[in-house]
């Protein structure tokens, strides 16, 4: 019967590994080396789209882990968290309880959603976003669909409708979130929006509005008409998919 050590030993730099190779070789076995091989080569020819979640999570966690078997811990995320985006998103603390997240893990994880938020950010950044609409709501999901808390961001847009700011004002809890009008239009004026867009989620993942969100953005809006700034909509994000209050026909 073959004798394990225990990984430190033999790759102090990745905590990650719970499970080691045997001490006579140290080597990567060939069956994974060609797994990893094959993995990679089916993404540079198909691109993400061919490859389900879980292999997706494994090219991740190849940089993390690599001298082990990963698909074992690719399947036990997808399986605790429902996806690649939710892993991406799941909160430290718990990517960290499961079994084979450490820090190694942890911080590919993190680079990668923040890879993302930044792409999808740079096709919203000073672009005139009535015209890429679909580029909004791309971001805001990226950003917002797959938290536990609610947030509360706001795009601010200039007078040719390009956003010249995107700021979360608040963080909530599970149901609830803080917004102040007068604190929404102050920051307005100090950036010298002309326009705003509301956007908050829904951890639930039912984006329809409560009648608190109805109420607040009636209040937001009113105080920005008397100072010439324009509410162009208020959106609320779910899991997967989003309600717009100028589709519902609450703004006039």
């Amino acid at each position: 019967m073959t004798h394990f050590a225990e990984a430190p030993s033999l790759f102090p730099d990745h905590d990650d590994v719970k499970q080691a190779l045997p001490i006579a070789t140290g080597k990567v076995p060939s069956y994974m080396r060609d797994h990893r091989k094959r993995l990679r080569e089916r993404f540079l020819a198909g691109g993400a789209t061919a490859m389900p979640d879980y292999e997706l999570l494994e090219l991740v966690l190849f940089r993390a882990i690599p001298r082990q078997d990963v698909k074992p811990l690719a399947r036990a995320l997808i399986e605790k968290f429902g996806d690649f985006n939710r892993v991406l998103s799941a909160p430290a603390t718990q990517l960290t309880a499961v079994n084979g997240v450490g820090d190694a893990v942890l911080l590919e994880l993190k680079i990668v959603e923040a890879a993302a938020h930044r792409l999808s950010r740079s096709r919203v950044m000073q672009r005139h976003v009535l015209s890429g609409w679909d580029a909004l709501l791309d971001y805001c999901h990226t950003t917002m669909a797959h938290r536990e808390t609610e947030q509360f961001r706001i795009l601010f847009l200039d007078t040719k409708n390009t956003v010249i700011a995107d700021e979360e004002q608040a963080q909530g809890t599970v149901d609830h979130v803080p917004v102040y009008p007068r604190e929404v239009v102050k920051r307005a004026l100090e950036l010298n929006a002309s326009a705003l867009i509301l956007v908050h989620n829904h951890p639930s993942g039912d984006p329809t509005p409560s009648d608190a969100d109805i109420q607040v953005t009636r209040q937001i809006a009113a105080a920005a008409k008397t100072l010439s700034i324009t509410v162009h909509d208020h959106l609320i994000i779910g899991k997967a998919n989003e309600t717009s209050f100028r589709a519902l026909g609450l703004f006039d």
